[in-house]
């Protein structure tokens, strides 16, 4: 039977997720070395990339030493996820010689099946279901910036991808009123919407006009049109998405102290005008910086720090 992971946000409580928070925001000292063992040798941690990141490894990578592990980057093609090796068989390999594993991967089933087949935690760097690591991010940045969610309006204005996603399930898990602004063909199902609206005290509603998911909102996120994958559709992503640019017009239709929030790497002058993603409302520095605490904060938590 495989240990406790992070593949979805709502692999957490409500309450889990709050400790996660909480753990997030103290300082690494406090947290003490829970990778390293009891006869002082750090234990490794595989972090395991079929796509590149930026913010992902040198967060993860930071996390793993500032809580007394080693971490080993390792590039897809190193282990290759049933091309190799079976899934399984990497993940029971891994356990051995780690103390945690982490991927970044296409498919969210490979996670699943190495989460499985692991005797130590497994974290979801990303995949195309989910990104619990983002999620948790931009719940921390807006709790540090608003001190509670409970009731506030969180606008996502674009592709329902990966990143809305996990963002509407901790939104709602902290009782934030969630709203989807997205193109027909690239919004969330009926099912989807029913599902994030039991997650939590929050609540979530989807529109197709970005005016109205952004009125009054006190966090307006967005992110590209065109993940990594899906370059085949860039053409079509463009002319599907042209009105759901966050511009400075859009933004003025919120709260008067809302933010700007963007998981990067950004395009100006398409998602999001310069304007906007470099103004004074633009929190995605701060948001990237929080991918190092809440990625801390997590593996304290799944490996046993209270």
């Amino acid at each position: 039977m495989s240990v406790r992971g992070l593949l979805n946000v709502t692999d957490l409580s409500v309450d889990e997720l709050a400790l996660v928070l909480s753990l997030s925001r103290r300082e690494p000292a406090s947290l003490g070395r829970p990778l390293t063992s009891s006869t002082g040798v750090s234990l490794g941690a595989a972090l395991i990339f079929e796509k590149p990141s930026n913010r992902t490894r040198h967060s993860m990578e930071m996390a793993v030493v500032q809580l007394g592990g080693y971490p080993v980057y390792t590039r897809g093609e190193e282990v290759g996820f049933d091309t190799r090796e079976p899934v399984e068989d990497i993940g029971r390999m891994m356990s051995g010689y780690h103390g945690l594993v982490a991927a970044r991967v296409f498919s969210h089933s490979v996670v699943e099946r190495l989460h499985e087949s692991c005797s130590v935690p497994v974290i979801n760097m990303l995949s195309d279901e989910s990104h619990p690591l983002q999620g948790l991010a931009d719940a921390l940045t807006m709790v540090n910036e608003f001190g509670d969610l409970t009731g506030r309006i969180v606008a996502f204005v674009g592709d329902y991808n990966n990143v809305a996603r996990s963002l509407g399930e901790a939104c709602i898990m902290l009782g934030a009123h969630y709203r989807l602004a997205c193109p027909t063909g690239y919004n969330a199902s009926d099912s989807e919407l029913s599902r994030l609206s039991s997650l939590g005290t929050g609540s979530v509603e989807q529109t197709n006009d970005p005016v109205v998911a952004v009125s009054g909102a006190h966090a307006v996120h967005t992110d590209t049109w065109v993940s990594m994958g899906q370059e085949t559709e860039k053409a079509e992503r463009l002319g599907v998405f042209g009105a759901y640019a966050v511009s400075q017009s859009l933004m003025s239709r919120a709260a008067s102290d809302a933010i700007f929030m963007h998981c990067l790497p950004a395009y100006r002058g398409y998602e999001v005008e310069a304007s906007v993603i470099d103004g004074s409302a633009s929190r995605v520095i701060q948001q990237g910086h929080n991918r190092l605490h809440s990625a801390r904060g997590v593996m304290a938590f799944l490996l046993g720090v209270k």
